[in-house]
């Protein structure tokens, strides 16, 4: 079973402010409508290798 990645909780994960693209990640670059690891998924049909968790205080 594969381990869900979510990208709210990485480091790289940001908002953007348009309503198209409201999802990025600044490892790979990219903004998009579908959430980071969901796009890095389809695309190179592998799981994202740049998560880090945030540090929550």
């Amino acid at each position: 079973m594969e381990k869900r990645i979510i990208c709210q909780k990485c480091v790289y994960y940001f908002v953007t402010w348009e309503a198209g693209k409201p999802h990025g990640c600044k490892a790979y670059g990219f903004k998009s409508q579908l959430i980071p690891s969901i796009a890095v998924k389809r695309s190179s049909g592998d799981d994202c290798n740049f998560f880090t968790l945030k540090n929550f205080k």
